[in-house]
């Protein structure tokens, strides 16, 4: 989910199929354009499709939230929910991004979503923690799918930090750029897990009997969001 060192690849903003082109459809229809600004990137191709999904899956989670008594548990569905959506928006500013200038102007935007949104999520586990305080942590599937959430994330944001700013870690900028096709796949892999989550969530006692949100709707919008997202993933990137 984050983008290469800088180093120009192969153009992909031409207009006939090849391996520039994102998995479905034609390389232009999710490649940024010189003379759009990056945020237009967050609305570029299919992007609108997964915008619609994420804010509909934001919304019905703090539509629960709200439309009970406010709790201290409360504070953990609504920030791991606006951390769930700020690191949708770091894929979809830095996805369609191919030229050096784009690169290294969508990598720092990526950088800022996703370190709010990792904070957002750091907060909403600091919050259960403290809320089960001696009690179990870790025993349903929601809680145990978090936790390898969590640590596969945490991971994901250190690799793509060393990477990209301190590269001699890993043997100068060749090595680096030469395992960021792995980088780009386990975010979307961690991104599916957070998803997964929250639909795993759904079936906690609290959020089923007392919050209500509905595991079809978060699968629904999840799918929605998905299918905004991974058409624009460029081939290339993947190494494919």
């Amino acid at each position: 989910m984050a983008s290469a060192t800088g180093i120009p690849e192969r153009n992909p903003a031409s207009t006939g199929y090849g391996e520039d082109e994102p998995l479905l459809g034609r390389a232009g229809d999710a490649s940024q354009q010189k003379d759009k600004a990056l945020p237009y990137n967050l609305i570029l191709g299919t992007a609108p499709i997964a915008q619609l999904g994420i804010w509909v899956l934001t919304a019905a989670v703090w539509g629960s939230v709200f439309s009970h008594d406010f709790i201290f548990f409360s504070y953990h569905p609504l920030l791991n929910s606006v951390g769930i959506l700020l690191v949708s928006q770091a894929a979809l500013i830095l996805q369609p991004t191919h030229t050096p200038q784009q690169k290294k102007n969508g990598t720092y935007a990526h950088a800022a979503f996703n370190d709010l949104g990792v904070a957002a999520l750091v907060a909403g586990l600091i919050v259960i923690v403290k809320n089960k305080g001696d009690h179990g942590h870790f025993e349903s599937p929601h809680a145990i799918l978090g936790l390898i959430t969590y640590i596969l994330l945490g991971i994901q944001a250190l690799v793509g930090i060393t990477m990209y700013f301190v590269p001699a870690i890993y043997g100068g900028v060749n090595n680096a750029k030469s395992i960021w096709k792995y980088h780009r796949m386990s975010g979307y892999l961690v991104f599916v897990l957070l998803l997964a989550t929250v639909a795993a969530a759904t079936q906690t006692y609290y959020v089923k009997n007392v919050l209500k949100l509905q595991l079809w709707a978060v699968i629904v919008t999840a799918v929605i969001t998905l299918a905004g997202i991974l058409p624009r993933i460029k081939k290339q990137k993947l190494g494919l």
